[in-house]
């Protein structure tokens, strides 16, 4: 098959052993080649301390691995058993109100809890004894989901502990802490690393320095805790990719750190969820409810490329209504086809459904799998089978090519916004999610990439919230040519989590010659008017006035100090000084496309387009059939030129469409 590999997650302990070598044949017969188990297994696995049950898994892996299937073997850390809770009960996290998070569901445990971290070594070290050269198992996963339902933030004593002996190591002296956490202000000095406590339950807010280095220590421990399994089974079972799977929008850790120890990364897919949780008017949410965010799959799917280096797989992958969101419509149908597709455009190797055969049981009754519970068919079974069938048309394609264009994701930049927001309703993760579909909308490819990664070969970078701005990072940007457009915020705070030497945009300056006087966020009720040319475009949320020698491409409107820079600019960086929704942003976008030499396209509506190699894809998420956008010599291998809803088209030509391209 020349599209994506296709795989599902199984939980062989839910159901009658009786019923498993019928699942794996019908698995085979559907064209699945991968199966997930056991990431929730472990109660099953060691039922009491010590004792260890490995019949039914032995047998699961030799009926899945007969049948033909390829097992992803899970480490089961993800839910400890209810007698290690008894037996130590410290291990439990704490949430910030103080309230110990007891047993009965699943993540309950604290990353900094040394005995957790020895028995989770423990039991990865006994499955990967038992499993890491059996040949059926040919690839792992470490836990499930770090930073699910809050639990990479844990206010436990042993967390405080560990908090402590991270802060001696960053800062050496309790001095040194002192001028980064800026104590002299409301009394607060520390004169010993045992007297801090960590940054809840205060009376007001705590020093924003403080509270960073907590979620930076947070997202230390998480790597921490990955790393050591990674080291164990990579020294058990030799060969086997290891990744782990993330979740959409979660900025809890760093994606980036975590996966530089993993082979690949994967990551959960819920549009639907997404969409209902997202960034969308509601308007938005009403067109697309039934097909997701255009945008924001697309943005993880790239985002989790960059992450695993180039390699990324979709670990779940919806295949009907959830039970998790605020509300949880059903997918249209056409849509598990189009998101399988939408995957495999954007690099993915592998697309695994969740999950094989809906539970009858439990928390997760209402979350559709591709059987119903009495084993008949449900929707997403036959979509899988359409693109089985549609993949032996495609030719085998090439890994993604490198973008034109880059999008900035930082971390720790997440990490200051949420510890001095300075107002209320901006969400960074929606702010870079708009600057990408601007681009998106266009026909223009956006990769993701950190402020570690290497600019080169890029023509125009988008760095909507780069608060920490990396001088490091810059001067690469500078050194490889690349035009960089900065969003609002950017260079506006130290890594110590106070304002830069001359005011932000601190190490920006080197690149553009201008001062940050003043900021201001504002409320949802009101809106700025930006003039770009002849242009009047919405700007709200945050406003920041600038003082610059450097051209000025928009400026404000209105009665508030009117005709100051919102856009500035020289031939090499561009900055722009306001918050824009996404009809405001577009023009922006597509002058910064214009002024770094990018072709774009006339805004595609409800269409999306991804090339990988010589095969372009479109997707048409709209409640309408609309048109492919394809050259009048192109050859359909997918699909047609009219896009239903739903609609997945793919076509050969390496002519751009239509004669309006840019």
């Amino acid at each position: 098959m020349s599209g994506p590999a296709l795989g599902v997650c199984y939980y062989p302990e839910q159901w009658d052993e009786s019923l498993w070598a019928e699942d794996a044949a019908r698995m085979v017969a559907l064209g699945l080649t991968w199966v997930r188990i056991a990431e929730f297994a472990w109660a099953r696995i060691e039922p009491a301390p010590g004792r260890f049950d490995w019949g039914w898994l032995d047998r699961a892996v030799e009926v899945l691995g007969s049948a033909g299937l390829k097992v992803i073997l899970c480490t089961p850390t993800a839910a400890p058993p209810k007698w290690l809770v008894d037996l130590h009960p410290d291990i439990l996290p704490v949430a910030a109100d103080g309230t110990v998070r007891k047993f009965g569901a699943r993540r309950h445990y604290c990353f900094s809890s040394p005995r957790y971290r020895e028995e989770a070594a423990r039991i990865t070290r006994a499955v990967a004894e038992r499993y890491g050269r059996n040949p059926h198992v040919q690839a792992w996963q470490t836990d499930n989901e770090y930073g699910d339902h809050d639990t990479v933030h844990s206010y436990s004593p042993a967390a405080l502990a560990a908090f402590r002996d991270w802060l001696r190591a960053r800062y050496g002296t309790i001095g040194a802490l002192n001028r980064a956490w800026g104590t002299s202000f409301w009394s607060m000095a520390y004169s010993d690393f045992g007297q801090i406590e960590l940054p809840n339950n205060l009376v007001e807010e705590p020093s924003p320095t403080h509270r960073v280095d907590f979620l930076r220590f947070s997202s230390d421990q998480v790597r921490s805790f990955n790393r050591a399994q990674v080291g164990i089974i990579r020294r058990l079972s030799p060969g086997r990719p290891v990744t782990h799977n993330y979740m959409n929008q979660n900025t809890d850790f760093d994606h980036f750190a975590v996966g530089e120890d993993l082979d690949l990364a994967s990551w959960d897919v819920y549009p639907l969820g997404g969409l209902v949780h997202g960034r969308l008017p509601e308007a938005m949410k009403a067109r697309y409810l039934r097909t997701g965010d255009p945008d924001q799959t697309a943005f993880n799917h790239d985002l989790y490329r960059a992450v695993g280096r180039g390699r990324v797989w979709v670990m779940e992958q919806q295949p009907g209504p959830v039970n998790w969101a605020v509300a949880n419509p059903a997918p249209r149908d056409g849509m598990v086809r189009l998101w399988t597709w939408l995957a495999f455009a954007h690099g993915c190797e592998m697309v695994s459904y969740f999950r094989w055969r809906q539970a009858p049981f439990a928390q997760e009754q209402y979350h559709t799998g591709l059987l119903h519970p009495d084993s008949t068919p449900d929707q997403a079974f036959h979509e899988v089978a359409a693109v089985v069938a549609e993949a032996q048309a495609l030719p085998p394609l090439p890994p993604r090519a490198q973008a034109r264009v880059a999008l900035v994701l930082d971390y720790p930049s997440r990490w200051a916004g949420q510890a001095l927001p300075q107002g209320q309703g901006c969400n960074p993760a929606h702010v870079a999610l708009d600057w990408y579909a601007a681009a998106r909308r266009h026909g223009v490819e956006v990769d993701i990439i950190g402020q570690h990664s290497d600019p080169e070969g890029y023509d125009l970078i988008l760095a909507p919230d780069l608060i920490m701005a990396d001088a490091g990072f810059l001067g690469r940007v500078k050194a490889a040519g690349a035009k960089i457009l900065f969003g609002p915020r950017s260079g506006s705070k130290t890594a110590e989590m106070q304002t830069p030497e001359g005011l932000a945009p601190g190490p920006l300056r080197a690149m553009l010659d201008m001062r940050v006087s003043r900021v201001e966020s504002l409320p949802g009720y009101h809106a700025e008017t930006v003039m770009l040319g002849n242009l009047a475009l919405p700007a709200h949320r945050w406003r920041e006035t600038v003082e610059t020698r450097e051209e000025v491409l928009a400026t404000f409107a209105g009665d508030h100090r009117g005709g100051s820079p919102a856009l500035l600019g020289n031939d090499r960086a561009r900055y722009l000084a306001a918050l824009m929704p996404p009809e405001g942003l577009l023009p922006v976008i597509t002058g910064a496309l214009d002024w770094a030499g990018v072709a774009w396209q006339p805004d595609l509506g409800d269409i999306r387009l991804t090339r990988r190699g010589e095969v372009t894809f479109a997707f048409n998420y709209g409640p309408d059939p609309a048109t492919a956008p394809a050259p009048a010599g192109a050859r359909f291998l997918i699909g047609g030129r009219v896009l239903p809803p739903a609609g997945v088209a793919a076509w050969e030509g390496s002519e751009r469409a239509g004669p309006e391209a840019r």
